[in-house]
């Protein structure tokens, strides 16, 4: 197990992982179109690159022309000179021609390419669980897919049409050199792009260590400002803008750092890299220049091999910031492919049924739960919800009573015991369906920074504005929206900042009818509002619920004395159960509760 472990960290680190998972994106199953694109483009490359290579015969052939030297072929003295120089002006231009044609037919596959794992990751962040997400950071993770999707173009970009292209140029050089010349000038050229790709492997791995260092404080330091732009309220109560700044400033200096280092490392690889380069022309150069003494060789072979020389020296320039590049590339998208086998917590059975609602009926079975095997919330409940009844939830804090919505609505999956709607295991059905079947009323509604008719319609996306406009009205919210500017295309800010917290409920309310469900989750929905809003929107939820199976937790029991049983919890247990009237006269834990919350509203009154 332990050997298993480690051969997958090493194959993590290798970036192989990486690689075989991008593979499929660049030769995708059962899209003929994308695979005839990709080799049509490698077509394109390979003219391209054969050009490149024999474009320096045509630039030799002319300088032997202009030099005199009667030692050239017949076809190249026929030409001349001037012909030779256009055709050298052609080749150039053909050999730019098939790598902008090789660019535009591969374009719309790499593009779709990453158009579809965008999507993938996309939809694989929102199937993880809620544990995932109240632990993990948004700004964190909005970075490491933004760079991890860039990752993936550079990769799908590069990996196809530089590394193996300069392999393949390097490859017909070396022949062109050995064949023509001396294979000594090969020996020259092979030790010198050896000792290249070494020094510059080995320098951007160390490199490659610094800038990840890097990436993790611009993670740090970005979700430290996203966290503080989202509570900019809270920021503002406490007078911390000082306080934010130095925090931000402090993840920044990490930052700065580590960036100083990166461009440190980068001129000392740009200079060893030119040093070795230079050194090796130099002895190409001086090898060609003793042949011309010797009357082996022409000056147009000089100036020929002084080109392929050249020629080569850019693409290696390139390797060098390619490899960086490709590095880099792997670890942000190694990060983003972590992310992708987060496995989820909380999945469909192969081949499980829509959730059918008859009458509503919602069961709780001996039901057990806790967020970690050390601190149990949830032991053993068991209380049933009838069709059209409404049952509240209340207890003190802790007493597990929003676990149990979460549960309802399977953000989690229960430790022991089952819930049952109309005796089917949720378990047992989709999740769509389920939620379907569900309204949920927060505490805080929470709206996305789009218009009013947009967050309304967001409870049902095919509703007419008329079905829109007949929820406001049910919301008592209609009136409101229609004194506004802009009516129901006002926009309400970000997390619905411009909006009062009854505006927002009303318009969370107005959402949940909209999508009439059968199935009624009020979760506090209520509690952070004042007594007179609140009083205002318990009589739209009232409303509201009726006709509906209802279950509601509360903390205010004033909201719920209308209910058809009121369960009390205390520890994950239920210790009272009844209606409102009954609670009182039995003198025990509600009557408690009920006495001490009319001494604190007396008390603020």
């Amino acid at each position: 197990m332990a050997s298993d472990t480690t051969l997958e960290q090493a194959e993590r680190r290798s970036g192989w992982r990486t690689i075989r998972k991008v593979a499929p994106y660049l030769w995708p199953e059962g899209q003929a179109w994308a695979k005839r694109r990709v080799v049509w483009a490698l077509i394109a490359l390979l003219v391209a690159k054969l050009v490149s290579v024999g474009t320096p015969f045509l630039y030799a052939a002319a300088v032997d022309s202009l030099a005199g030297d009667n030692g050239s072929p017949a076809w190249m003295l026929a030409i001349g000179a001037v012909g030779l120089t256009v055709a050298y002006g052609v080749a150039r231009a053909a050999n730019v021609g098939f790598q902008q044609l090789r660019d535009a037919v591969f374009s719309r596959v790499g593009q779709r390419a990453l158009r579809r794992l965008a999507l993938e990751t996309f939809e694989h962040i929102h199937a993880l669980s809620l544990r995932y997400h109240i632990t993990r950071k948004t700004g964190g993770l909005s970075r490491i897919i933004e760079r991890g999707v860039k990752g993936v173009d550079f990769l799908l970009r590069f990996m196809l049409f530089s590394v193996g292209p300069l392999i393949l140029e390097l490859a017909l050089t070396g022949i062109v050199l050995a064949v023509v010349f001396d294979i000594s000038y090969l020996v020259v050229l092979a030790v010198t792009i050896a000792i290249y790709i070494t020094f510059t492997f080995k320098v951007t791995e160390w490199r490659v260590k610094i800038r990840k260092e890097m990436n993790d404080q611009d993670t740090d330091a970005n979700q430290k400002a996203i966290d503080s732009l989202l509570n900019f309220e809270t920021v503002k109560y406490f007078g911390a803008e000082a306080r934010e700044a130095a925090r931000y400033d402090r993840a920044m200096e990490g930052y700065e750092r580590a960036a100083i280092k990166t461009n440190y490392s980068l001129a000392a690889l740009n200079f060893g890299q030119s040093l070795i380069i230079t050194t090796g022309l130099v002895i190409v150069m001086v090898m060609a220049a003793q042949g011309v003494s010797a009357g082996v060789l022409s000056v147009g072979d000089f100036v020929m091999v002084n080109a392929y020389m050249i020629q080569i020296t850019m693409p290696l320039n390139f390797l060098g910031t390619v490899y960086r590049e490709i590095r880099q590339a792997l670890v942000d998208m190694g990060q983003m492919f972590d992310l992708l086998e987060q496995p989820s917590e909380v999945k469909d059975k192969p081949g499980a049924p829509a959730l059918v609602v008859r009458e509503g009926a919602v069961q709780f079975d001996k039901v057990a739960f806790g967020y970690d095997d050390a601190r149990p919330i949830l032991r053993g409940l068991s209380f049933e919800v009838k069709p059209g009844q409404t049952v509240a939830l209340v207890g003190p804090s802790g007493s597990g009573k929003s676990t149990i919505g979460r549960l309802l609505f399977r953000f989690y999956d229960v430790d022991d015991g089952a819930i049952r709607i109309d005796g089917q295991d949720i378990r047992d059905v989709t999740q769509t369906s389920l939620h379907d079947a569900i309204g949920v009323v927060p505490q805080d509604t929470v709206l996305f920074n789009d218009t009013i008719r947009y967050n309304i319609a967001y409870g049902r996306h095919d509703a007419s504005f008329a079905e829109i406009e007949a929820a406001a009205k049910a919301a008592k919210i209609h009136e409101f929206i229609q004194g506004l500017p802009d009516g129901y295309e006002t926009a309400v800010g970000e997390r619905g900042l411009k909006l009062s917290g009854g505006e927002k409920q009303r318009v969370g309310i107005a959402r949940t009818l909209l999508k009439n469900p059968p199935i009624l989750l009020l979760d506090e929905a209520t509690s952070a509002l004042d007594t007179e809003t609140e009083q205002n929107i318990l009589g739209e939820l009232r409303a509201m619920g009726e006709g509906r199976t209802v279950l509601t937790i509360a903390h205010r029991l004033s909201t719920v004395v209308h209910a058809d049983q009121i369960i009390v919890l205390e520890a994950g247990e239920i210790v009272e159960r009844g209606r409102h009237e009954e609670l009182l006269a039995r003198h025990g834990r509600y009557a408690g509760l009920w006495a001490r919350q009319a001494a604190e509203r007396e008390d603020a009154a």
